[in-house]
């Protein structure tokens, strides 16, 4: 079932990418930035991707759950067993910056886990996808999909299968751009007790999970808040990958649509043996 809609969601990220970047590249533009509840920023990038997403999978028959769609009462969404979560822009403060380190997420959620996901890096036109039972994958350099004919499998052909096994001498540590806290910190201290040197690479976004998920980071701790539309297409990915997201000190891995939808602290990394 992934498989029949996962192109629906690559097709709506690429065509929100395509509306973020109108407005990212359009020197007169002012971003018309708002504040939310939390004193988040709210761009009209977000607002048109939102509109851009929310169109084309309306015509799946999963609600979609959006960081910048109404909000819904638990005692609505409890009984999906089903829908879609989906970020928009994500890394809102990286797209003011104009540092290029935003992207949008859609998640494909079935029972609490994430089975398909799609993450769009707009700036580098890179493409993460990933259905469960079959891999993540990276496309580079694709900005549209030119025929909608196109099949799941013929863009598995263009793409590279993650994770790419890259030969690395030191232990990498993807951090937050905009979030490194006390306990991260302590964290990367241990972990430079246990491996000696160790490489810190900075991102925002979503695109820091992707990096475990390639094989270009060990790991990625965050001891912050984050929201689900933060992570659920990254941990699909992720999950394709053979990583996993689990809750920091815990075994289990992060769940969806939860009556809270702000996640626990987490770390991922590759999946554990038990």
């Amino acid at each position: 079932m992934e498989q029949k809609y996962v192109m629906a969601a690559i097709d709506a990220a690429l065509k929100a990418g395509e509306n973020i970047l109108s407005i990212y590249n359009d020197p007169t533009s002012d971003f018309e930035i708002e504040r939310k509840a939390d004193n988040s920023p709210l761009t009209i990038a977000d607002r048109k991707a939102h509109e851009v997403i929310v169109s084309i999978l309306k015509e799946t028959p999963f609600p979609v759950l959006s960081e910048e769609g109404k909000r819904l009462e638990y005692a609505v969404r409890h009984e999906w067993d089903t829908l879609w979560i989906v970020d928009p822009l994500d890394g809102t403060k990286e797209f003011i910056k104009r540092n290029g380190e935003f992207t949008v997420n859609i998640a494909l959620v079935r029972e609490s886990i994430p089975v398909a996901g799609v993450i769009y890096v707009p700036v580098t036109k890179e493409l993460y996808f990933a259905v469960d039972g079959v891999g993540a994958y990276k496309c580079k350099g694709i900005i549209c999909l030119e025929d909608n004919m196109i099949t799941l499998e013929q863009l598995i052909r263009k793409s590279e299968k993650l994770p790419v096994k890259e030969v690395q001498d030191r232990f990498v540590v993807v951090a937050s751009r905009s979030h490194l806290t006390s306990e991260t910190e302590t964290y990367i201290e241990d972990l430079k007790k246990k491996h000696g040197a160790i490489e810190l690479i900075s991102s925002g976004s979503s695109i820091k999970i992707c990096l475990v998920a390639e094989g270009k980071a060990n790991v990625y701790p965050r001891f912050a808040p984050t929201m689900e539309w933060d992570t659920a297409a990254g941990h699909a990915i992720a999950r394709a990958a053979g990583m996993e997201l689990y809750q920091a000190g815990k075994e289990e891995p992060l769940r969806y649509n939860k009556e809270d939808l702000l996640n626990p602290w987490f770390i991922v990394e590759e999946r554990r043996k038990h």
